[in-house]
């Protein structure tokens, strides 16, 4: 039976946060020692590829990418770090097609209703809802661009934990498949307004155990589609450029964000706490 959020609101957040990739002077690292590197990450990540052409392109990206990874933690003065991860052997370029979906509006919304937490007072120094039990486990969208699903479906599972007690990892796939009428279309991109919106008028989303994610377009199962697990009635915008309404909002409930991942400095961050400019 579906669980009705009653008149629980989930707050929608967009935060843009831009790259800021310092200059550094790459150390060249001999290509006998990197060829080692290299399948060694090759094996770690279960890389294939089709032939000795393609391996050797994706070698010399990930020769380039490990000296830009190298020379930026060894410049010091900065509170992050960064490692050779799973995208080691993609350019910028295919690292921003493959995982940026989120489509920014062009139309400025106008707040219909007053902000919900506008009249609270105080906020605690820290909050951790992972701690409070109302955040699931990491999830990877793989190739799909379609990072808007995730953000709004995580928001939702917080806000049906913290009504509800029960925590229930909900259905991105969902999204990607049935939510196409608008600006919303799968691995293509989308906004996470307009994913609230279908599911409000959806009433509701199901299950990730009953509706799988794929990482890929697919027709709507309509079937699957009819289960709903949770239910919202409505959504809001927390104010733009208002970090104590973003602190009022976080306080009182996980936020739906989306952030410009765009840069190399996040394409391999590893750990501490990133920082970039805004976009001129």
């Amino acid at each position: 039976m579906a669980l009705q959020l009653d008149r629980e609101i989930v707050v929608a957040l967009i935060l843009v946060f831009g790259m800021c990739i310092l200059p550094a002077t790459c150390r060249t690292i001999p290509d006998a020692a990197m060829a080692e590197r290299h399948e060694q990450w090759i094996d770690q990540h279960g890389r294939v590829y089709k032939d000795d052409s393609e391996k050797a392109m994706r070698f010399k990206i990930f020769k380039e990418n490990v000296e830009f990874i190298e020379s930026f933690n060894s410049g010091g003065g900065r509170p992050y770090k960064l490692g050779i991860n799973q995208f080691a052997d993609l350019t910028n370029e295919e690292f921003r097609a493959s995982r940026n979906g989120y489509e920014m509006s062009s139309h400025k919304r106008s707040p219909q209703t007053p902000f919900r937490y506008e009249n609270v007072t105080a906020v605690p120094a820290t909050i951790d809802w992972r701690k409070k039990g109302a955040v699931t486990g990491v999830k990877d969208q793989g190739q799909c661009g379609c990072c808007w699903a995730f953000s709004a479906v995580a928001a939702m599972e917080g806000i049906n934990q913290l009504t509800t007690g029960k925590l229930i990892s909900l259905s991105e796939q969902e999204l990607v498949d049935c939510d196409t009428s608008g600006e919303d279309q799968g691995c293509n991109g989308g906004l996470m307004d307009d994913a609230f919106k279908f599911i409000v008028h959806n009433d509701g989303l199901t299950t990730e155990s009953n509706y799988p994610y794929q990482g890929t377009d697919d027709t709507c199962n309509s079937q699957k589609e009819a289960s709903s697990a949770a239910k919202i009635t409505g959504y809001e915008d927390v104010p733009a450029d208002d970090e104590s309404a973003l602190l009022k909002a976080v306080a009182n409930q996980p936020v739906s964000v989306a952030i410009d991942a765009s840069g190399m400095a996040f394409q391999f961050y590893m750990g501490g706490v990133f920082y970039g400019r805004l976009r001129d």
